[in-house]
């Protein structure tokens, strides 16, 4: 079991299993964590329950994705899209406890930001991985 939380509290959440964890490097990934990439992991929707502040969860909704954040500090917390139900992306950043899990890959690095080297020797995808349709676990964004 796992913990998470927004920055400032408002939201908190846990979860029973994370599956698929990357670091996606697609340009919609970075503008909603302001940084090079995001680490995501898949998480079934039926193992993640917010434990507080669901009214204050704030939906953002554009091209199928629904990016949900806290609406008084806007940490992004999670995203859910129309064409993968029962599944969500978890923005690993706002876990609260420590994770035994490691991500599995970079993917969407044919768009990584220039100014970022990639340094360690996980496999790199130019997109999506092969096999995984768009809204499939792999990609979190």
């Amino acid at each position: 079991m796992y913990q998470g939380s927004c920055f400032c509290g408002t939201v908190s959440y846990q979860v029973t299993g994370l599956e698929m964890l990357t670091y996606c490097h697609c340009s919609r990934c970075r503008k909603d964590s302001g940084s090079a990439f995001a680490a995501n992991a898949t998480v079934r929707e039926e193992s993640f329950q917010i434990l507080c502040g669901e009214r204050d969860l704030h939906d953002h909704f554009a091209s199928g994705i629904h990016r949900l954040s806290c609406a008084k500090c806007n940490s992004p917390l999670f995203s859910r899209r129309d064409a993968r139900p029962g599944f969500l992306r978890l923005r690993l950043g706002s876990l609260d406890t420590p994770i035994d899990e490691q991500p599995a890959l970079h993917c969407f690095v044919g768009s990584k930001a220039n100014w970022h080297q990639i340094c360690d020797d996980l496999p790199q995808h130019a997109e999506r991985p092969p096999g995984v349709r768009a809204g499939a676990p792999a990609h979190a964004g």
